[in-house]
C-alpha cells in the first residue's frame, strides 16, 4: 500500500454545503435527509467553516426533553446561529495530497472530516468513512 493515490479518488465530491445565513433547523434536515455527519459552512464561495452533527447536539436539548423534543429542537436552534456552532479553525487538504497525507491529518486531530480543496475552491469532502470504505476495497 505505498501507492501515492490522491485524496480526489476517494472524497465525497458532490458536497452538501450550508450558508452562513442558513438557520441550524435547515441543517439538521439536510444531516437526516442526507444521513451525513459534516456540512461545510460557506459566505458566497469561499468556505468559511464545518458544522458537524455533533455541534448540533451539542445545542440540543433533546436528551432532556421527553416527548416535545422536536419544539425544544427548533426553539433550542434559534437562540444559536450556524456561526456559533460551527468550527472555525479549519484544517483543509488539497485535491491532490495522497491518502496517507488525509489519515495523518485526522489522525492527530479531533475532527473526522476533511474539505478538499483545489486551490481556494471546495470540491469535496473526504471522511473517516470515506477512507474506511478505501482500507476496505484493499481486501478485496
Amino acid at each position: 500500500m505505498k501507492q501515492r493515490i490522491p485524496v480526489s479518488t476517494i472524497m465525497t465530491a458532490n458536497v452538501i454545503k450550508l450558508n452562513l445565513t442558513d438557520s441550524l433547523t435547515k441543517a439538521e434536515s439536510l444531516f437526516k435527509k442526507y444521513k451525513i455527519r459534516h456540512v461545510p459552512v460557506v459566505s458566497g464561495n469561499k468556505i468559511i467553516g464545518m458544522l458537524s452533527y455533533t455541534d448540533l447536539l451539542r445545542v440540543s436539548l433533546a436528551d432532556s426533553a421527553g416527548e416535545f423534543d422536536e419544539d425544544i429542537d427548533v426553539t433550542v436552534y434559534n437562540m444559536f446561529s450556524i456561526e456559533q456552532v460551527m468550527a472555525k479553525n479549519l484544517v483543509t487538504i488539497q485535491a491532490d495530497a495522497n491518502i496517507k497525507e488525509a489519515v495523518e491529518i485526522l489522525s492527530k486531530e479531533e475532527f473526522r472530516a476533511l474539505p478538499v480543496m483545489e486551490g481556494d475552491l471546495l470540491v469535496g469532502i473526504l471522511t473517516t468513512t470515506d477512507l474506511l470504505k478505501y482500507l476496505l476495497k484493499q481486501y478485496d
